[in-house]
This record gives structure tokens, sequence and C-alpha cells, in this order.
């Protein structure tokens, strides 16, 4: 994010429109590490924070059932981004939560270095009172996490158990984002099982799902050509699991690719522009048009499917916004997943 840009939204000044979508992270690396590729991927060291990196996120996405039996969504996000090489850290953090009825989002900001947001080792993610920590006795501290974020309007609380193993993503977690190389250090935990409660004016609900998380960090994972992602998180009834991307240009052209998780928790990753995304239906949600409705191709998978949001206005109205929700799909395979869209205008 540029350095600016980033503190307006911690100070909570007005934010211009972003031409390199979410977090412009276009902009300039010089001075930071950048990921090379061969480096191997370390846990638990690499659950906790990289420092000589620009920017870096925890998310985790959650597709839940109500005991009232009504789907549900949730989102927790710890971004960190670098001021300059080896100076202040500033960190934003995301909450979302998606009922049938509405979408709900809340944002908390943070100076590094003051106690008030990290991640700390094994893994202690938090920012004031939202944290995603580690409970886990034994094993990777990814295995076993307890979830918590409250805002005004709504609340949640989860425990999640892994159920498979960590998922590189890329060549051995070295992923790359364009044709012109750039890249991000990329793994998931795909395979959490998920179960708590949420609340918001109507009143408490248990819920019972599947979870998400995303791990990445880089300095400058676009190119100055592009605008923005597409990013889904697809968790098949069969047990297996597809994570895919689209980076769009300014032409309107996407750099597409992903990888295939089979049930067992192997990767397999996706060569370049091999998965198809195409848009079928849009909304107008908070003055955009947006796409939120798709079909995704993978021949040689066989897959075809289409996806059906929640709820169409699944906006996250913070300092960045962005639309971010969970949702069905249905065709050659069928299950829930997760929609991220970034740098629509």
């Amino acid at each position: 994010m540029d350095r600016r840009l980033f503190l307006s939204a911690l100070l909570g000044a007005p934010l211009p429109a972003l031409a390199q979508g979410f977090a412009g992270l276009g902009t300039d690396a010089e001075g930071f590490a950048v990921p090379v590729r061969g480096t191997p991927l370390t846990f638990p060291a690499d659950h906790a924070a990289h420092p000589d990196y620009r920017i870096e996120w925890w998310y985790l996405t959650a597709t839940l059932t109500g005991e009232d039996g009504r789907d549900y969504g949730l989102q927790w996000t710890l971004f960190r981004s670098a001021l300059a090489p080896g100076r202040q850290q500033l960190w934003l953090g995301h909450a979302a939560l998606t009922t049938p009825d509405a979408h709900y989002s809340a944002e908390r900001r943070a100076r590094g270095g003051i106690g008030q947001a990290d991640v700390l080792p094994p893994l202690d993610a938090f920012i004031d009172d939202w944290h995603m920590t580690s409970t886990a006795t034994s094993g990777d501290p990814m295995s076993a996490l307890s979830l918590a974020a409250r805002a005004p309007d709504f609340r949640y609380a989860l425990s999640l158990t892994a159920t498979g193993p960590l998922v590189l993503h890329g060549d051995d977690g070295y992923s790359v984002k364009s044709e012109d190389g750039q890249a991000s250090y990329y793994y998931s935990q795909p395979f959490l099982t998920a179960e708590g409660e949420i609340e918001t004016a109507e009143g408490r609900v248990v819920v019972r799902g599947e979870a998400w998380i995303d791990r990445e960090w880089s300095s400058q994972p676009l190119s100055p050509d592009q605008t923005g992602w597409d990013w889904f998180s697809l968790s098949f009834d069969t047990g297996e699991r597809l994570m895919a991307f689209g980076l769009r240009d300014r032409d309107g052209s996407r750099f597409t690719s992903g990888t295939w998780i089979s049930a067992d928790g192997t990767p397999a990753p996706l060569a370049p522009n091999r998965i198809r995304l195409t848009p079928l239906g849009t909304a107008r949600v908070a003055g955009r048009t947006l796409p939120v409705r798709w079909r995704l191709t993978l021949p040689e998978r066989g897959l075809d499917v289409t996806t059906e949001p929640l709820r169409d206005d699944s906006w996250m109205q913070t300092s960045i916004p962005y639309w971010e929700g969970p949702l069905r799909f249905s065709g050659s395979h069928e299950g829930r997943g997760y929609l991220e869209m970034t740098g629509y205008e």
C-alpha cells in the first residue's frame, strides 16, 4: 500500500480511489525484501510476521450453518504494512459477518510496537480485543485456533480444528501473480472445522461449518497494468478444494492461476491461465456494478460450476472498500466457498 494512503487510512482521513486495487500492491518495493523462488517455507516460524516485507496478511473466511438451518459467513483479517524498510509497522483489522438478512463489516487500526496489534510466534494474531490465537498443545499451531471479533452491531467467536495439512500454493509456496513475474509467498490451511456462535441485534445463533486461512506476504505482487483481483476459495462436497484467482489488467484481460487440492491435502498447482473465470451476473453495490455471479471452468478437472452469493451486497465498507462474501456453487461440482473482489470503481 502507498505509505501516504495507509497512514491516511490509519488516521481516518478520506481516501482517494486506488488505481492499483486493494492495498495499492503495485507500488514501489525498493529496499524491501522480495520473494525468491526456491526459498523453503518454515513452520511454525512463517505463521508469524515478516517485517522485512512491505505487506502481509492473515486471512480467515468461514462458511457456516446455524442451528436455525440458515447459511452464514464470516471473515477475520489482519493486514500488516511497513512504512519503509526497517521502519514503523502499521496494522488494519477487518471483520465481517454475512447473514441471509444483512452484511456487517468493521475495521480496527493500530500502530506497531506498542502492544496494540501484532502476530507473535507461534501464532497469536491480534488487534485490540480481536484475536486469532493458537490453542494447539502439539503439532502445528494452526491445527487448533480460537477466533473472536466484535463490533457495535455484531460479534462472533469460533473454535477451529484442522482436519488436513497446510497447503503451499504455486511452486512450494512461491506464487506468481503476473506474466511479468511478480510473486508472493502464499500458503493456506483450507481444512478447518468451525463451531461457535454469532450475534447480531436479532440474537445469538450457534453455528458450525468450515473455515479457510490464507497467509500471504510480499512487497510488490502486482504489475503496473493490474487494477485488482477476483479470488475464490471453493470447498467441494467431495472433500476436494480449489483456490483460484484472476488478476485484471486495464485492457480487460486476466492473469489466472490457482491450486487444486485433493481431499487428502495434496496440492496440484494450475498452470497460468488454465482456469477460466467468467462473470455471469452483476449487481449494483455501493454505487458500483460488480460481477457477483460467476462461472468457473477447468476442463482438465472436469470443473464447470456457477456461483451464487449469499448476499449481493457483501460490501466491506472499510477504509479501502472491497467485496467479500460467502457463496454456494453448483454444476459439475457442488459446495460452498468465498469470493473476494477488489479494485472495482
